[in-house]
């Protein structure tokens, strides 16, 4: 059985009410009931917080032992060098994982202290490009 942990940052709490026609109006926590459902051969666990530093002692918990990170850091992809750190820092890959097109939003968002260090970068699909990671663990 693989072992993936979510991690996700700031103001994802919110999903569900915040902005839904960006973010959709399902709340993670429906979201992860129904993939929780769905993925019975995977351990999944979630974590979420608004505060960088919790973010990187997750990363650091977790980087050593367990088969994958998904990690949507949210707006600290564009600003924490710390966690882009902890990611190069770890020997458990990490997917990075933002539901709407980052791209297709603010220049600021065009850049990512994540990428250069994850396994690879999903976005733009909704809450699926958590699904699409997941799978991409399992493949």
């Amino acid at each position: 059985m693989k072992k993936l942990i979510i991690i996700n940052g700031p103001n994802l709490n919110l999903l569900g009410k915040r902005e839904p026609s960006i973010y959709g109006s399902l709340s993670f926590t429906e979201f992860l009931d129904t993939i929780k459902g769905k993925y019975l051969n995977v351990s999944l666990d979630y974590f979420q917080s608004n505060i960088e530093g919790e973010l990187i002692d997750k990363i650091q918990e977790f980087g050593f032992n367990y088969d994958g990170i998904i990690l949507n850091a949210a707006a600290y992809t564009h600003t924490s060098v710390g966690i882009g750190d902890a990611i190069k820092a770890i020997e458990t890959p990490v997917i990075e994982v933002h539901i709407s097109n980052t791209f297709g939003r603010e220049e600021f968002r065009h850049q990512s202290y994540i990428s250069p260090n994850a396994k690879g970068v999903i976005l733009g699909f909704g809450l699926q490009s958590y699904e699409l990671a997941i799978q991409s663990f399992l493949d």
